[in-house]
């Protein structure tokens, strides 16, 4: 379960790369209810997304350096140098290396061996998200590579997780838990890729009516890749778009 008690390893931030910060905020405010502030331009219109006061998420301005509409999950690290250094010993690749927010933290964007894209955090005055689990924050993620097997050894090496296989009907489900973090601190999980799509890390919001935010996806102009259907014990999830791409799953968890 994800808490905002942040080891390393676990994830602390996401954020939604967009080619229309305005056009983003529309979208994930009427769908979520989340209220958004603006950081201003000397931090290029960052836009934080709350609940009751709490970040939840943050929307960031494409780049013609990073231009893809996509979200992106950072993972708390005591040291964004050392652990560059390891991301790259494993085989991973740095794209955007080691920098400082303005006394905020320090952070750095890698893609794994696959090509699936991620961040780290190192903290400063901000620690992470202010809330997860709740309707309308962070509740889950996955990971989709081609090779499990592959992508168990990267994260392992980079940050000390265990990952243990348990059972989902006929098949099994990697589940990922932080060093140290114990049974109850599951944070993620490992599945295939589908043939012909792209390694990516899907996060999963946390809402009260998984049907009632599909539906109101699509009238917000999102669009539905992944039906909504229930899994036992699990909840109900859907896997969607929002108006530039970006893919993000919802689901509104068993009690």
């Amino acid at each position: 379960m994800l808490t905002t008690h942040y080891l390393p390893g676990t994830p602390c931030w996401i954020d939604v790369n967009s080619p229309d910060v305005d056009r983003s905020e529309t979208f994930y405010t009427g769908l979520f209810g989340w209220e958004s502030l603006t950081l201003g331009p000397e931090h290029r219109d960052y836009r934080l997304c709350q609940v009751d006061g709490k970040t939840v998420a943050g929307i960031s301005h494409a780049t013609e350096d990073n231009p893809a509409a996509a979200w992106l999950t950072y993972f708390q690290t005591p040291d964004a140098d050392a652990v560059a250094k390891t991301i790259e010993q494993a085989g991973g690749t740095v794209v955007a290396p080691p920098r400082e927010i303005e006394g905020q933290g320090r952070m750095a964007v890698f893609a794994d061996p696959a090509g699936a894209r991620f961040a780290v955090w190192q903290p400063g005055a901000t620690q992470g998200l202010g809330l997860v689990t709740e309707p309308g924050s962070l509740g889950w993620i996955e990971l989709y590579v081609p090779e499990l097997a592959a992508a168990r050894a990267f994260y392992e090496a980079v940050f000390g997780w265990s990952i243990q296989d348990m059972p989902m009907g006929d098949l099994s489900y990697p589940v990922v838990s932080p060093a140290g973090g114990g049974e109850e601190s599951s944070m993620a999980g490992l599945a295939e890729l589908e043939s012909g799509d792209s390694p990516h890390w899907l996060p999963f919001f946390e809402v009260p009516d998984c049907d009632a935010t599909v539906a109101m996806a699509q009238q917000l102009g999102g669009t539905v890749r992944g039906p909504a259907m229930s899994y036992e014990g699990v909840g109900r999830i859907a896997v969607l778009t929002d108006p530039h791409g970006a893919r993000f799953a919802v689901i509104t968890s068993a009690e």
